[in-house]
């Protein structure tokens, strides 16, 4: 079939107005080695690393679709995971900016990401209730916990034991041990959701927020597995902490969690942020109010300093009130969470904080950053080791987008400048650079559009006013107080002489351009300004209102519903559309006056003849409220978007959808398309300003159709994977179109490899019957392209080539038919030696899917004697291998270290910690010393 009509592909040009996204944490990144500079954020779907020092962007790291809900910076500075809405996981490259790995096993919004101290764990938790473990190394799951009975809040690995701990709004804590897989303790004592954990003084102390006033604090103790063979004081000494283990606490595990007492927030409101730096001696946190409260705790040696000097202001008080008993020590003598934890200076915001994020640099300077719900970052710095040291704000990140949700887009008559209108103020965007021009504080503004000249603005507020505004200026020329309600909708009149404004004072009121002398200035120089010549009175509230282009026809939507078409020389009534259920919130007339388009709350666009007001269609175009409606010029295409975030296109003529484009997370409010129909601008709830460009590429209904089809028909519904006849086993994993597409690529290798065996079989025996040498046949095309020459190297190839965390959701999806041709491959795979993991992963994970019908055949029972014994041999091999080359390279460092004199691979931080150490040994030493000298 032909194409009867061609159209051109709109595709995103960028994304401009956001600095951060609320429902997304801040990260501190580590860029050209320097720390405490640079934080990512995530900016909806895409993730934005900003300068603190420049205060502009230094990265920017693409996402597709999904919006970014969780960030996590790996340990050794060079990866960042980021967790997406549609509840997959991708780690990026901080240097290339490019995405290294992709997991998949969420069902539904990733809510924390959490690696462990060396980076080869990755946990991730969302609202799904279950928590995965990822090994970045290998790039697939290890496994699922499914305990939780609601969405995951916080995660947190131990460091010295294999151990995870979660947080869920279930109220409940949960200890998982990594090697059973199983969880070995419950927390239950929280009466509302625990949205916070922080593990503090390396694992010593657990710290939890919830809905309440106050941050519980528990006491971390390992237990002794020697504690039978020791002396009865050593157990003593020992067991001393698990005196008061609760009724379900099981005295035998190694780990024991013990309520060790609260701290109380003086904040309002629940915990909303629970966040402790990398060194774990200095916790933050902040609820629904504006303050965030730190608190330090002390090391061993500062511990005791505060004990003695409470201890010395009790025995003062003692000696007053001689209240105090002598032959029976006081509970207060113990060492103390007050003495062990001091809380410092609170931080006073000028808006509420939805993330922070703290980092402890040298000399105790202690840098907090901050996203607020205004769409700003803020960056503060404290010194910890000052006491009631002030905070200090050495940077906030404010001009480059708006503080509330954008309602108002319109595009310059030369298509290079945007305007944008919102809450609080009017900001002019260079369309190619997407930077901030100019930003004029205003009232809330509800519709905006450029003058002819494009040096100044119109902008209807919320309160009925009308600014004039300079753009080069930078100022507001003139408030005229045009209508006593809203002023919903302006438009200019065709000869550019004028402009119509409509507001919910029931009026539309129409001006004239003019240039007067403006008093205020000394030059007495003229300025633009606005002088009333008629008014158009209404029954209802206007809430958009249209010129048409040939100067003949006001078109003015009402909140009856209808559409009131008017003579504009007269105001005499010519028609009435009416149809809507609901009011009208946008329409346009075409270029040519021969169609208008209307868009109502009703969630339908309706297309009217201008000449007859006949409906010509009627078309469901959104699953929510049409916000905003516009035609390209000079044709009969027109977009439209809604409150359920969508961008569509439509052709008035043909009454086709051609494609709905990238919208918005939350509402789109309105948009704008440029004089020369290139370019496409939207706003929406989510701060983000979307520019679309038009491109070459042709663009075919039928297969955009297809496309949308497959997007909802798709497996990738979330639906965890369940294995037939095994309930128990819990993949990390989900189908996605990866695994089927993998899955796909198996099968269809394996038929063309039994077809080239079989033309090979063919050759071997026309060879044998005529006893001459016959060119071998050529390997199909696909092995061609995959450069492999035998059907063992195309399988490899094939299955080299699958995505690893997509491998077992691929296998899973295989009949057990082709599972029986895989295994009976393997043997020839894994005697090559070349992939000895991979083959090994494959024969481990098929035999313990098939266990039961692999081992009930007779058929594969010499296959599988002969893959143990090659599997035994090969991965003996590889450890031999690993084993000489680590020794190797061990020889090498000392022989390097001898002759050289220099240290290989020395950690800073061990050395810093061994040098504070010594420090603070001699410091002791010495003030032992002169007590004893006095």
């Amino acid at each position: 079939m032909g194409l009867t009509k061609q159209y051109l592909r709109y595709i995103p040009a960028g994304n401009f107005n956001i600095i951060a996204s609320q429902n997304c944490n801040v990260e501190f990144v580590t860029l050209e080695g320097q720390e405490g500079r640079f934080v990512a954020v995530g900016a909806c779907e895409h993730i934005i690393i900003w300068d603190l020092r420049l205060g502009e962007k230094a990265q920017v790291l693409p996402g597709e679709r999904a919006v970014v809900t969780a960030l996590s910076a790996s340990p050794n500075k060079r990866h960042l995971a980021a967790g997406y809405s549609d509840g997959s996981v991708q780690v990026y490259d901080l240097k290339t900016a490019e995405v290294i790995s992709i997991f998949s096993g969420h069902r539904n919004e990733v809510t924390i990401l959490k690696y462990d101290g060396f980076g080869h764990k990755l946990a991730s938790g969302a609202k799904d209730s279950d928590v995965i473990v990822w090994d970045t190394v290998a790039e697939t799951g290890l496994c699922r916990f499914s305990g939780h009975k609601g969405p995951i809040t916080a995660i947190q690995f131990m460091g010295k034991q294999n151990v995870l701990i979660s947080s869920s709004k279930d109220t409940f804590v949960k200890f998982w041990d990594l090697d059973t897989q199983h969880c070995f303790k419950t927390l239950v004592g929280h009466q509302t959701e625990v949205w916070g954990i922080s593990l503090m003084k390396d694992d010593q102390y657990l710290v939890t927020g919830s809905g309440d006033a106050e941050l519980r604090v528990y006491k971390l103790s390992q237990r002794d597995p020697d504690a039978e063979n020791k002396t009865p004081v050593e157990h003593l000494a020992t067991t001393l902490e698990l005196t008061n283990l609760g009724e379900n606490d099981d005295p035998t595990h190694p780990l024991q969690c013990l309520k060790a007492g609260s701290l109380l927030r003086a904040g309002r409101g629940r915990v909303v942020t629970l966040f402790n730096d990398i060194s774990g001696q200095i916790i933050g946190c902040h609820g629904t109010d504006q303050q965030i409260e730190l608190f330090y705790f002390c090391s061993e040696d500062e511990a005791q300093t505060r004990l003695k000097k409470r201890l010395k202001k009790e025995k003062k008080k003692e000696k007053k009130d001689e209240e105090m008993e002598t032959d029976a020590p006081s509970e207060s003598t113990k060492l103390s969470l007050r003495d062990e934890v001091k809380r410092l200076t609170p931080i006073k915001l000028t808006n509420k904080p939805k993330s922070l994020d703290l980092v402890l640099g040298s000399g105790g300077e202690l840098r907090i950053v901050v996203t607020m719900a205004n769409n700003t970052v803020e960056l503060y710095t404290i010194q910890t080791a000052v006491k009631d040291s002030e905070s200090k704000c050495l940077r906030s990140i404010v001009s480059q987008g708006h503080h509330s949700e954008v309602r108002a887009v319109s595009f310059s008559s030369d298509n290079l400048a945007i305007v944008s209108g919102s809450g609080e103020s009017i900001k002019m965007w260079n369309r190619p650079s997407q930077a901030c021009l100019r930003t004029i504080e205003t009232g809330y503004v509800l519709s905006t559009i450029f003058v002819p000249g494009d040096r100044h603005v119109l902008a209807g507020l919320k309160d009925g006013r009308l600014l004039i505004v300079d753009i080069a200026a930078g100022d507001v020329l003139e408030e005229i107080p045009a209508h006593t309600n809203e002023l919903w909708s302006i438009c200019l009149q065709p000869d550019l002489r004028g402009c119509a404004t409509g507001g919910g004072d029931k009026t539309v009121k129409f001006w004239q351009f003019e240039l007067v002398v403006d008093e205020k200035s000394e030059s007495k120089a003229k300025v633009l300004s606005l002088i009333h010549n008629r008014t158009l009175k209404l029954e209802d509230t206007v809430l958009c209102v249209k010129i048409s282009p040939n100067s003949k026809f006001v078109a003015v939507a009402l909140l009856d519903s209808t559409v009131k078409i008017f003579f504009l020389d007269s105001f005499k009534f010519y028609l009435s559309l009416y149809g809507h259920k609901l009011p009208v919130l946008c329409m346009d007339i075409s270029s040519d006056s021969g169609l208008i388009a209307t868009g109502s709350a009703d969630r339908n666009v309706k297309i009217w003849g201008m000449d007859f007001g006949d409906c010509h269609k009627s078309i469901f175009a959104h699953d929510d409220s049409v916000t905003g409606l516009q035609f390209v010029h000079r044709t009969h295409y027109f977009f439209t978007c809604g409150k359920d975030g969508k961008v569509k296109q439509w052709d008035a003529d043909s009454y086709d959808k051609i494609i709905t484009l990238q919208g918005h997370s939350g509402e789109a409010w309105s948009l704008g398309v440029s004089p020369n129909g290139q370019f496409l601008v939207s706003c929406g709830s989510d701060r983000v300003l979307r520019l679309y460009e038009k491109s070459d590429q042709i663009l075919v209904l039928q297969d955009e159709e297809e496309d949308e089809r497959e997007q909802q028909e798709a497996l990738a519904t979330g639906q965890q994977t369940t294995v037939p006849g095994q309930p128990g086993l819990k993949l990390p994993s989900k189908k996605t179109i990866g695994s089927e597409k993998a899955a796909e690529s198996i099968l269809e290798c394996l038929e063309v490899c039994e077809k080239y065996k079989e033309q090979l079989a063919e050759h071997e025996a026309l060879q044998a019957a005529s006893s001459q040498v016959l060119p071998l046949p050529l390997p199909p095309p696909l092995m061609q392209a995959f450069n492999a020459q035998t059907p063992d190297d195309f399988l490899l190839e094939t299955i080299k080539r699958i995505r690893p965390s997509d491998l077992e959701e691929a296998l899973l999806i295989l009949p057990f038919s082709t599972v029986c041709e895989v295994l009976q491959t393997l043997p020839a795979l894994i005697s090559r030696g070349d992939h000895t993991e991979l083959v090994c992963k494959i024969s481990i994970f098929l035999l313990k899917l098939h266990h039961a019908p692999i081992v009930a055949n007779n058929v594969l029972l010499s296959t599988l004697q002969n893959l143990q014994k090659l599997a035994q041999a090969k991965v003996q091999e590889l450890r031999d291998l690993v084993g000489y080359n680590f020794y190797g390279m061990q020889f090498i460092q000392r022989d390097i270290e001898a002759h050289e004199g220099v240290q290989l691979f020395r950690d800073a931080t061990i050395e810093k910690k061994k040098g504070d150490k010594k420090r603070k040994q001699r410091e002791k030493l010495k003030r032992s010393i002169m007590v004893l000298n006095n």
